[in-house]
């Protein structure tokens, strides 16, 4: 593979903006479950192997079943996710697929009745900022090693 630029040497200070902005994404209150299912599944739409390899055995570090990771990318056709879990599933699918119609009022109103505004803007927001890793990592080209 070749060798590209790396961001974090380059430009410390933008790389430096998207780590405080994980770092308010680690302590916004959202659980540890939420983040590693948005995490891994936006990974996956976005073919990202760097981030799909790291949050996956993060998640599973921190007790998250394998099936359940397995079989994450078919989450519709399991009992295996909450109605919360769903619903954010839905919402990272459609977010980071934003130029098939976005966020659809129908998911957007299920959110509404799951959580708070301030939960909702959270998850968008954890979904927003994988996007951009994942976008950082594939135009890199940095590798699983």
């Amino acid at each position: 593979m070749e060798k590209r630029i790396d961001i974090q040497q380059l430009e410390p200070d933008a790389f430096k903006a998207m780590r405080v902005l994980e770092n308010y994404i680690q302590h916004s209150g959202l659980s540890k479950t939420y983040l590693y299912l948005i995490k891994i599944r936006a990974s996956q739409i976005n073919g990202c192997a760097f981030c799909i390899n790291m949050h996956t055995s993060d998640a599973l570090k921190q007790g998250e079943t394998a099936q359940r990771i397995f079989l994450l990318n078919a989450w519709k056709e399991t009992g295996l996710f909450t109605e919360e879990e769903k619903t954010i599933l839905a919402i990272t699918e459609e977010v980071t697929l934003i130029s098939q119609n976005g966020l659809s009022d129908e998911t957007y109103r299920l959110a509404e009745k799951l959580f708070d505004g301030n939960q909702i803007a959270r998850i968008i927001m954890v979904v927003v900022t994988i996007n951009a890793w994942n976008r950082i990592v594939i135009s890199t080209k940095k590798t699983v090693v």
